[in-house]
């Protein structure tokens, strides 16, 4: 717990200014489009949430309290606000922030006891030891930043929570007054989670003699099965890291095992139809995707051991070893013949569609739409060194290729708030309001020549030491070969919906490996691109090796989604 004010927390007036002529107030954003009627269903929508013995709204409205700009570096300056439209008998439980260079595009959430908005329960008042939410005892400055201008500073209070009880957020005033308890609510403590720093929102320059950074929050624990719920609430202290977990305040808890704010089958499908991204490809791609069926039909070949005998995959990939987990002994390669080789490497447009898999995410209170899609096989690599682009002949290839991009959507309103783009081994999450759109409130996936990875814009990526311009070349772009996913798509996977609501097909079983594992001569190719180097842009091969991405060395086969990590987890960022 913080004790009060103290002055190692402060930055100096030299790093900071809080003119608010050099900070128009963030627009708020809005999807491209109406949102439709959604099908009916139990609470998906709604507008509240019940997460057991405490309900929650989400807001998006806000008043600014306080904001203040970085004199050093590019950040356009932060702003601090209160919720405010919050429906009565509902409390804040934190306040909100983010930075001036984008759309405000937020939320937060407020509270209520669940049994006091019940007539046959009664009223549960604050001052019962066992409710749910509590006022504060008090406050601890942790922060300020004292100004002569614009009516004073900004000052930044942590609540106090009474005995069994945690804060959810930071309450941000514009004057040294402490607020008033009755500002916000705390939570009883076996109704929230630990939660952890995500996205810095602010960052000191380097050279600030005192350091003091403000994240966002989110659940510690996420995933398929993880309780815990993002309040949208921001953390400020010092020395602080990403991933930390936080014993200052908290997140909360769905106790609520039904979610019933879950989209139902139709509520699903009409959110893909709305939705659902169209992915291009690059105009040169020349290994596209295909339906899992097109694959299986068009020859591959299911190997066992030391890979001497083979067998057909029949078209449900009901002769795939069923679950377990991959323990190497089975994979798939492509047909041995030539010429059948090279057609199912070309992969089959006309047939390729995206395997949806929904989930809740953060307690219920958002549905993920995650949506796969299927190449035969990953095209050789193009390295970047400077200025000059290099395509391999080999080097990055390998059989069956899955990647995924997740649709993130608020199911307080259906509203699309984010999309995840998987890149390789990680990826990244972008709000809705730096997405490009193609019609109504469907966003556009870019899909990179020959290593498939998604982006949200068209360009060059690169895949290494992006500060020595050294790394694998993602190139995206439109063009006419492109999948709808919000027609050409399979619902495979929906596990929360109950048993047999949503059959799963038989190859999405198989945990094992859908190529065989590959080994490159790297340095052997390497070896030969530094012949043609010019000398001052020459690495050892030892050096230049270490910078590209290790995939660059050689590939395991790849294995299904189920076998993927954000199959039950959140996503890798």
């Amino acid at each position: 717990m913080f004790g009060g004010y103290c002055e190692c927390f402060c930055w100096s007036n030299q790093d900071f200014y809080d003119d608010d002529f050099y900070l128009p107030d963030p627009q708020p954003f809005s999807l491209p489009a109406p949102l439709p009627k959604w099908p009916q269903g139990q609470g998906f929508a709604a507008g509240r949430i019940n997460l057991g013995e405490i309900e929650v709204a989400k807001i998006t409205k806000f008043e600014s309290v306080w904001s203040c700009g970085l004199l050093r570096g590019k950040s356009k300056g932060v702003t601090f606000y209160r919720p405010v439209g919050i429906p009565e008998g509902f409390h804040c439980l934190g306040y909100y922030c983010q930075s001036n260079d984008q759309p405000l595009r937020g939320y937060v959430l407020v509270g209520c006891d669940s049994n006091a908005r019940k007539p046959e329960v009664g009223h549960i008042h604050d001052s019962e030891v066992d409710s749910p939410l509590r006022k504060p005892l008090n406050y601890s400055l942790i922060w300020s930043l004292n100004s002569e201008t614009n009516g004073g500073g900004g000052y930044f209070w942590l609540p106090n929570p009474p005995e069994g009880y945690k804060a959810m957020g930071i309450v941000v005033t514009n004057n040294p007054e402490e607020p008033k308890v009755e500002e916000v609510r705390c939570v009883r403590a076996d109704l929230t989670e630990r939660c952890e720093t995500s996205n810095r929102i602010i960052s000191p320059d380097s050279k600030s003699s005192n350091p003091f950074e403000v994240w966002n929050t989110r659940p510690h624990r996420r995933g398929m099965f993880a309780k815990g719920v993002s309040v949208g609430t921001f953390y400020c202290n010092a020395y602080l890291s990403s991933d930390e977990v936080l014993t200052d305040i908290a997140c909360l808890k769905n106790l609520d095992h039904s979610q019933p704010a879950m989209p139902n089958l139709d509520q699903v499908h009409a959110l893909i139809k709305h939705y659902g991204p169209t992915v291009f490809f690059h105009p040169d791609e020349d290994c596209l995707p295909s339906s899992v069926q097109w694959f299986f039909k068009n020859g591959a070949l299911l190997y066992r051991d030391c890979g001497q005998k083979s067998e057909p995959i029949d078209l449900r990939g009901s002769n795939l070893p069923n679950g377990g987990e991959n323990d190497g002994e089975f994979w798939i390669d492509l047909p041995v013949d030539d010429a059948a080789r090279n057609d199912v490497i070309a992969g089959d447009l006309e047939s390729a569609e995206l395997y949806v898999h929904a989930k809740p995410a953060f307690g219920g209170t958002f549905t993920d739409i995650a949506m796969w899609i299927f190449c035969p096989f990953n095209g050789p690599a193009t390295l970047k060194i400077g200025l000059m682009t290099i395509p391999m002949t080999k080097i990055g290839q390998h059989v069956g290729d899955w990647e995924h991009y997740t649709l993130r959507v608020s199911n307080f309103t259906g509203e699309l708030w984010q999309v995840f783009f998987s890149e390789h081994s990680g990826g990244r999450w972008v709000d809705a309001s730096d997405l490009e759109f193609i019609e109504g409130n469907r966003p556009v996936v870019y899909s990179s020549k020959h290593g498939h990875a998604s982006f949200p814009h068209p360009g060059t990526y690169l895949q290494g030491s992006t500060k020595l311009g050294i790394g694998v070349r993602n190139d995206v772009a439109r063009s006419e070969y492109y999948v709808d996913s919000s027609i050409k798509y399979q619902l495979v996977a929906a596990e929360y919906l109950g048993d047999g609501v949503v059959t799963e097909p038989c190859w999405l079983q198989y945990m094992r490996e859908w190529g065989p594992t590959i080994v490159y001569d790297s340095r052997s190719e390497i070896d030969k691109i530094l012949d043609h180097l010019p000398f001052f842009v020459r690495f050892s091969v030892e050096n230049l090796v270490d910078l590209f991405p290790t995939e660059l060395y050689g590939e395991e086969g790849p294995t299904g989604p189920k076998e993927k990590y954000n199959w039950l987890g959140d996503e890798i960022c």
